[in-house]
């Protein structure tokens, strides 16, 4: 079918050539983080649920999810937490099925238990945190663009994607998963919520970490220092192999006063046990980095139901015809940007516009490759459901 597809090419200055660069992603434990999660959680969980059920996945979005920060006394050798973390999960969702009702809040709860379990050492579910919810059924108007009989887009959005990641970029991700998956098996005292920013000037990447500290694995403040000389230590030697010949200075919670008694301890590990909040949206965008320096959606990718909701799949498709585009390239093209614009009640699989922008190499034209580029854009459009499948399976992070 004839699309939309328009392909141009861009005169600026690639990402790895600027003077200055920044690059941030919040770890699995900050309370953004948190809240994107469990929005997809339990998006996840009630969809197969659906299909257990009924065959179909039917009309839900659950991207409303709120973190309201405790209250802990943490201490050297062990704190405790005074009130629980607050976690509210609300959304629509179908709620019947063949006027049969559907549990969706206990299927909600459940998930959301099961994630905080399996992710979270150090959290208490009986008195670290509080979980709620107020999923109810949603509006009958967008539940009929759900279930016409072509997949119709239940919003006017965009998404935007890009690649490839720069040298920058890639640190970050790699640093935050490093920190989160990796290093925390042999640094207990290192807990989950960690947030990375870096700062590129020429050829010096600053990394400023904030890493929240688990209390009753330090015995005091000299061994408090010591393991942040540690982490330093450790995080520098796996920064400067991904940095190559770039200078790289790391430096964790710059906000500690030791004159002052001021360091970020916690009890659990995750700074919304003493009243930092988070919401869906507000972290890291659906490529699972937040970069002021590239073209991007502010529409929160977590929780959407992954069918027809356009500020999920095409947040998450053009990041996918991004960097297949940039392998057709085959090194003609330098950087690329993809914007899929959609039109609610018209088809995904037909969005209002979708285009690609083209940093070329030098000596290389936008025709060389402009063929490949729309076969790029025009396949994934043809098995869009390839999205939703990789949504179900886990196999697409949304932040």
């Amino acid at each position: 079918m004839a699309r939309n597809i328009v392909i141009e090419a861009l005169n600026r200055t690639p990402m790895e050539e600027q003077s200055v660069e920044l690059v941030e992603r919040k770890g699995l434990g900050h309370p953004d983080s948190i809240a994107d999660a469990l929005a997809e959680e339990v998006s996840r969980a009630l969809c197969h649920e659906y299909l257990a059920r009924d065959g179909v996945i039917h009309h839900h979005n659950t991207d409303e999810v709120q973190v309201v920060g405790g209250r802990s006394q943490p201490a050297f050798g062990g704190g405790e937490i005074l009130e629980p973390a607050y976690i509210l999960l609300v959304g629509r969702a179908v709620t019947r099925i063949d006027r049969q009702p559907l549990p969706v809040r206990r299927i909600a709860m459940r998930a959301s238990r099961s994630y905080l379990k399996r992710n979270f050492t150090h959290l208490d579910l009986d008195y670290g945190v509080t979980l709620d919810t107020r999923i109810a059924s949603g509006s009958s108007d967008l539940q009929g663009v759900f279930s016409a009989g072509k997949v119709l887009a239940n919003d006017t959005s965009f998404g935007i994607g890009y690649a490839p990641f720069s040298s920058t970029e890639k640190l970050v991700r790699k640093v935050s998963d490093y920190l989160n998956l990796e290093l925390k098996k042999d640094i207990p005292a290192l807990g989950e919520d960690t947030k990375v920013m870096a700062n590129r000037r020429g050829d010096t990447v600053s990394l400023t970490v904030a890493a929240a500290m688990v209390d009753q694995h330090l015995a005091g403040p000299g061994d408090y220092r010591e393991t942040i000389r540690e982490l330093v230590r450790r995080t520098s030697d796996f920064g400067q192999r991904l940095a190559g010949d770039r200078e790289l200075v790391v430096k964790f919670n710059t906000a500690d006063r030791p004159d002052d008694d001021l360091y970020y301890l916690t009890v659990t590990g995750l700074s919304m046990e003493n009243g930092d909040d988070g919401s869906v949206g507000r972290g890291n965008r659906a490529n699972g980095l937040i970069t002021p320096g590239r073209p991007m959606s502010m529409e929160a990718t977590s929780g959407k139901n992954p069918v027809n909701h356009v500020g999920k799949l095409y947040n998450l498709l053009s990041n996918l015809i991004a960097d297949d585009i940039h392998k057709v390239g085959g090194g003609d093209i330098a950087e690329v940007t993809v914007r899929l614009l959609s039109q609610i009640g018209h088809p995904v699989d037909e969005p209002l516009s979708a285009d690609a922008q083209l940093l070329m190499t030098e000596g290389s034209e936008v025709e060389v490759v402009r063929q490949e580029v729309a076969g790029v854009i025009d396949d994934w459009l043809d098995r869009i459901d390839a999205v939703t499948e990789k949504v179900m399976e886990g196999q697409l992070g949304t932040f």
